[in-house]
């Protein structure tokens, strides 16, 4: 397994995130709860425990208990400072899953499973945990997410220093999420994606939103030399150049990628297997049927 995350750093920045304390900054977190929420909404069942997997805030434990579809609920986070509602808690590594196998009706995880270096053993830990035709949901920053900031900060180290080091953590494609799913056992996986365009001041203004979130650079790989500030004006000028609007404020997208899938059991749907359809297609389109290669070329 490759090294992708420095999983101490991430937690050492999120438990500092969180004693900052900056509301304004949580927004993203805020619209994954609530978009969590509204497709759990939807699910004509009531789930007996739920668990809120690096939720963070608690802000999703919030929107998840609103629903009335959950009845005890239980937090997952890195850190005992994470616990502060009341609700159940169980802190661990963002890479494990702290649940006995199949103890949980419903997993929800918002903004975290994008840095774990096993996210198909993270998945597969999810699917033990679930008991049978339970469910996980699931947000997770996909391709696309910063975009703008990734080729900012790319052209600028180029320019200044001849060389590139990551700077941008990579982001999963949709498919890939989908794939995982599978991978792990889920039945029934949807994934899809959702697109988010931030307006900011300036760059400044962009991370220092992002470190308030946690959500500066955690790669392993990452350079350790520090950035001067000339590097970040270049960059603050380059940025405003290629992505700003006429009233001079700049564009960040965030893309999110919503995935679901359920814990197999014998109630739900499956597939016709090949060969067992009844009526022919050519029947039920009103065409009749032959083969392609005697069809009239024109």
């Amino acid at each position: 397994m490759d090294i992708v995350f420095d999983q101490d750093l991430i937690a050492i920045r999120r438990k500092r995130a969180l004693k900052a304390a900056d509301d304004k900054a949580g927004f993203l977190l805020e619209i994954a709860a609530r978009e969590l929420a509204e497709r759990l909404n939807v699910v004509e069942r009531h789930f007996d425990v739920g668990v809120e997997l690096h939720g963070y805030t608690g802000i999703t434990a919030a929107e998840i208990l609103a629903t009335k579809k959950v009845g005890t609920l239980i937090r997952v986070e890195t850190d005992e400072a994470f616990s502060r509602d009341g609700h159940e808690f169980k802190a661990a590594p963002l890479e494990t899953v702290p649940l006995g196998s199949e103890t949980a009706n419903l997993v929800v995880s918002p903004l975290s499973l994008h840095l774990t270096n096993d996210t198909p053993g993270v998945f597969i830990q999810i699917r033990r945990a679930l008991k049978p035709d339970g469910l996980f949901l699931a947000a997770i920053p996909g391709s696309g997410t910063l975009q703008e900031l990734r080729e900012v900060l790319l052209e600028t180290e180029t320019e200044m220093t001849g060389g590139v080091s990551p700077r941008v953590i990579p982001f999963a494609d949709v498919r890939d999420m989908g794939g995982l799913l599978q991978r792990a056992g889920f039945a029934l996986p949807v994934a899809d994606t959702e697109t988010y365009t931030v307006r900011y001041s300036s760059l400044f203004a962009l991370l220092k939103d992002l470190r308030a979130m946690g959500m500066t650079n955690p790669l392993a790989a990452r350079s350790r030399n520090p950035l001067t500030r000339s590097f970040f004006l270049r960059a603050a000028d380059l940025y405003a150049e290629r992505f700003a609007d006429p009233d001079g404020r700049i564009r960040a997208t965030f893309s999110i990628i919503y995935i679901s899938g359920w814990a197999p059991h014998e109630s739900q749907q499956k597939p016709l297997a090949p060969g067992s359809a009844r009526t022919r297609l050519a029947d039920a389109l009103g065409v009749r049927e032959g083969n392609l290669r005697d069809e009239p070329k024109e």
